[in-house]
C-alpha cells in the first residue's frame, strides 16, 4: 500500500521529488516501528494498515519525541514539534488516502492532533546589509579548472543570490529554472511551484541585465550540456544541485556578516519582508511567493511590526531612561 500511495502523490498530486522522498521515509519508519520495535502488545506482524489504531499513533508520537536526532554540526537533541508534525502530516495524508480508496473503514489519525509549536518570525537580512551583499564580490565554493571557469562561477553565484532576493523563489524552484522559462524580453520569469502551480514573476531591470550577462557567458563558453537549457550549471554543464546552491548561499551570507540562520529561505523571506516594508500589497506578495493562502503571507506583517517596535524603542525619547522634566 505504501508504494501505491507514493505513486498516487507522484502522478496525481504532483508532489515534488523531495516531498515524495520525505513522505516515503516517514511512512516506512512508522511501518518499521509497528512491525519491529513496538511493544509486543502493540506490534503488528505482518503489517496491515487496517490494524493500525490511534493507540499505535500516540505511542509512536511519544517514542519519536524522546528519540535523539542529529542536528547542525553533529549536535544531537530531541526531535522538535515542527519536525514531528511534518512526520504526522505524512501519516495523515497516507491514512486519508487509504480511507478514500476504502482500504480502511476508520481513519486512526482523526483522533490525533498536531503538536503545538512556538511561533517564530521568519529570519531576514536587513536592507543595508543586503545591498552591501549584492555589491560585494561573492566567494566561490568550487575549484574551477581555469580563469574563465572561475569568472563564470562568480557570475553564477552572484546571480543565484540576486534571483533569490529579486524573485523570492524557493530552492527547488531556482534549481528547476530553464532559460526558456523567461519571456522573450526577459521581463518575466515563469516558475513552477508546489502542486505544479505556475506563477509569473516580474524581473526588475538590474536583475534582467545580470541574467542576460550570465546567459551570454554560458553561450560564449559553450558549457551547457543540458537539453532543457538549465539556467544554473556546474563547470561540466550539468544542472546545479541543491547542496551546491545551499552552500553558495550559506557562505555568501556568512561572508556578508549575516547573523543567525543562513539559507536560501532566508533570502526568500527577505524578498517578502522588504516588499512589505516598501508598501507592496499583501495579496500581491502572496501571488509572487506562490502561497496557497493569505495566512502564510501574513507572517511578514508581524516581522514589519517587530522592526517598527525596535526602531521605536531605539529612537523615541520616552523609551529611554527617565529624565527630569
Amino acid at each position: 500500500m505504501v508504494n501505491q500511495f507514493i505513486l498516487y502523490i507522484q502522478a496525481e498530486k504532483r508532489f515534488s521529488p523531495l516531498t515524495v522522498k520525505n513522505y516515503r521515509r516517514d511512512i516506512e519508519r512508522f511501518v518499521h516501528w509497528c512491525t519491529e520495535e513496538a511493544e509486543p502488545g502493540l506490534r503488528i506482524t505482518p503489517f496491515k494498515v487496517e490494524d493500525v489504531e490511534a493507540i499505535h499513533l500516540r505511542e509512536w508520537i511519544h517514542i519519536r519525541s524522546q528519540q535523539q536526532v542529529k542536528g547542525g554540526r553533529g549536535a544531537r537533541g530531541r526531535l522538535g514539534a515542527a519536525s514531528l508534525n511534518r512526520e504526522l502530516s505524512s501519516l495523515r495524508s497516507f491514512f486519508r488516502y487509504l480511507k478514500r480508496i476504502e482500504k480502511i473503514k476508520l481513519d486512526p489519525m482523526r483522533q490525533i492532533h498536531s503538536l503545538k509549536t512556538p511561533k517564530r518570525l521568519p529570519s531576514f537580512v536587513p536592507e543595508s546589509r543586503m545591498h552591501r551583499l549584492l555589491n560585494e564580490e561573492l566567494p566561490t565554493t568550487e575549484q574551477s579548472p581555469n580563469l574563465k571557469a572561475q569568472e563564470l562561477t562568480a557570475l553564477r553565484n552572484r546571480l543565484i543570490i540576486q534571483i533569490f532576493y529579486g524573485c523570492g523563489v524557493r530552492l527547488a524552484e531556482l534549481i528547476g529554472i530553464d532559460i526558456d522559462d523567461f519571456s522573450d524580453d526577459f521581463s518575466t520569469l515563469r516558475v513552477v511551484g508546489k502542486g505544479n502551480k505556475e506563477r509569473l514573476i516580474p524581473i526588475v531591470a538590474p536583475l534582467q541585465k545580470a541574467i542576460l550577462t550570465y546567459i551570454s557567458e554560458i553561450r560564449r563558453q559553450n558549457i551547457c550540456k543540458n537539453e532543457k537549457k538549465a539556467l544554473f550549471l556546474t563547470h561540466e554543464g550539468a544542472r546545479i544541485s541543491r547542496i551546491t546552491v545551499y552552500r553558495i548561499v550559506k557562505r555568501a551570507l556568512q561572508e556578508g556578516g549575516v547573523q543567525g540562520k543562513r539559507s536560501p529561505h532566508v533570502l526568500r523571506h527577505t524578498f517578502a519582508t522588504h516588499l512589505l516594508n516598501h508598501g507592496a500589497d499583501m495579496r500581491e506578495i502572496q501571488e509572487l511567493m506562490g502561497h496557497a493562502s493569505l495566512q502564510a503571507t501574513q507572517v511578514y506583517t508581524h516581522n514589519s511590526i517587530a522592526q517598527l517596535q525596535k526602531a521605536y524603542s531605539e529612537a523615541h525619547p520616552r523609551e529611554g531612561s527617565p529624565r527630569d522634566e
